[in-house]
């Protein structure tokens, strides 16, 4: 179940939250009182009020009062919210996308991923949302300049979700996933991490085999990736 579904929005409420976001794209931000939202949205200041508390409440939005004026922001889950809700729209409206394209360069990582993968907490997961056991290493690809819209648009989709867990020393954050086509020849799954040493240029790969070796692959390699977006019909959305 994802952000949009537990959620479970009333219809006035995502309303006023859409509106919200549309008067603070250019800033991130806005300066606003009860009163502007009520006429903006036609309700009255009390119903306005009220939307406000319960968008806070829920932590959609984040509120910070200046005198009659309140700053109001969305959160990263009000906007998580918000994306889910455009892309089902899409789903609906137009030709869905059946793929997104990434390249990038082979490097060596940090040699954590033979670790993350090898917790049973995550090795469990991927065996049974991506059909194999995962070789116990990551392909680690830093993705080429131009590929930002294209990775910006990975983290908005309903991908295979993997759940965070906590072990006796350490806790494991969660992560996303999704089947993907490398150099047009080998099936293999990315994996984003929601927490990670890399940054957003990132992303890494696994398989149910040492692809490094049995490619013959060194740093610096040029990688191409066509990643398969699993739409909202599809159990690949299934967290």
């Amino acid at each position: 179940m994802n952000a949009f579904e537990k959620s479970s929005l009333k219809a006035n409420l995502l309303i006023t939250l859409c509106k919200l976001a549309e008067l603070s794209i250019s800033k991130g931000e806005l300066t606003y009182t009860t009163g502007q939202l009520a006429l903006d949205l036609e309700i009255s200041q009390q119903t306005a009020s009220r939307h406000l508390i319960e968008l806070e409440q829920r932590g959609l939005i984040r509120r910070v009062k200046i005198g009659k004026r309140e700053t109001i922001r969305i959160t990263p889950n009000g906007l998580d919210l918000l994306k889910e809700l455009y892309f089902r729209l899409k789903d609906v409206f137009e030709q869905p996308i059946n793929y997104v394209f990434l390249e990038g360069e082979l490097f060596s990582g940090l040699g954590e991923g033979s670790y993350y993968i090898g917790q049973e907490g995550y090795r469990e997961q991927l065996e049974k949302k991506l059909g194999f056991d995962p070789y116990p290493g990551t392909l680690n690809i830093r993705l080429k300049p131009g590929y930002e819209n294209e990775r910006n648009t990975l983290n908005s989709l309903p991908l295979i979700s993997i759940k965070g867990f906590t072990t006796e020393k350490r806790s494991f954050g969660p992560a996303k996933c999704a089947e993907a086509i490398m150099n047009d020849e080998v099936q293999v799954s990315i994996i984003l991490a929601m927490r990670s040493h890399y940054g957003s240029d990132v992303v890494e790969i696994v398989s149910k085999e040492n692809l490094r070796k049995k490619l013959k692959l060194k740093d610096g390699d040029t990688i191409k990736l066509r990643i398969m977006i699993p739409h909202l019909n599809t159990k690949a959305n299934i967290s």
